[in-house]
């Protein structure tokens, strides 16, 4: 098991004036950290490839869905999906990481006021397999996210996201197990986690608010001990957010502070982990 720190805490994309954080997480104790791909050059990726691995840590990569769209009718939409999934994967592999998770199935916010169609599934499901092709030829996993039924339709429940997992069919495709989204939409997280276990290839550790991790209302106990008994072992990677970056604000839907500094995210998110893991 290893524990990882999400820099969407700070930015949508890790300047070298923010290098220093990858530092700050590794005195803490962190194993690695997770990095978000939203803009930037290949070359840019390397050399934060470099200092990642110079911090003596190791690291995971996330993006969204831009510019397409895997369930759309439109093949245009489809193919700009499949694009921006390996313009992701190629940054992913200058950063030296071997998994790239997110919710890249369709662009936030957007309802059709009915649930996924049969369709839609099938659809996604070529997009993603094509995807997980491409991926695997670098040695990188895909972790697909499923989101809460306020931030998206397609994907919101662990059984739906493992049938996906199933219908994608590929060794290196996977969906990522988020605390926050599944607060909302699971009856019992330790059940949803025993029940599609086989298909969990990342975690999210992130509170009900989305601020400090054991600071509300997830049952984190019960969480490590689900994922510990069943045989987990990858990436306890924490996702918090903050309201220093507006647009990330606006998106995830923080209207108010929910820590005083960032330290207290990281060190009681880390504590949280490193003790929680061992009781479990």
């Amino acid at each position: 098991m290893k524990l990882g720190f999400n820099l969407l805490l700070w930015t949508t994309h890790v300047r070298e004036d923010q290098f220093h954080l990858i530092d700050d997480l590794k005195a803490t104790g962190f194993d690695g950290v997770e990095i978000p791909l939203f803009e930037g050059e290949i070359a840019h990726y390397e050399k934060l490839g470099k200092k990642i691995k110079q911090a003596g840590m190791s690291s995971s990569a996330v993006t969204v869905m831009i510019g397409g769209n895997a369930l759309s009718p439109d093949k245009v939409l489809r193919d700009a999906a499949l694009n921006h999934l390996k313009w992701a994967i190629d940054r992913t592999a200058a950063l030296g990481s071997d998994i790239l998770c997110g919710p890249f199935h369709q662009p936030l916010g957007e309802f059709t006021g009915i649930g996924p169609t049969e369709d839609e599934k099938n659809r996604c499901a070529e997009v993603h397999k094509a995807a997980a092709h491409y991926a695997a030829k670098a040695g990188i996993k895909l972790s697909v996210e499923p989101l809460n039924r306020f931030e998206c339709y397609f994907l919101n429940t662990a059984k739906a996201s493992a049938d996906l997992v199933a219908r994608v069919g590929e060794k290196n495709y996977g969906y990522l197990y988020d605390t926050f989204h599944f607060h909302i939409e699971e009856k019992s997280q330790p059940e949803a986690i025993r029940q599609t276990i086989s298909a969990i290839n990342h975690v999210h550790i992130s509170e009900n608010d989305r601020g400090t991790p054991g600071t509300g209302q997830v049952n984190f106990d019960a969480v490590f001990k689900a994922l510990k008994s069943s045989g987990y072992d990858g990436w306890l990677t924490v996702e918090a957010f903050g309201s220093a970056l507006p647009d990330l604000a606006a998106a995830t839907k923080i209207w108010r502070p929910l820590f005083d500094k960032p330290e207290d995210v990281y060190r009681g998110a880390f504590k949280l982990m490193k003790e929680g893991w061992a009781r479990a």
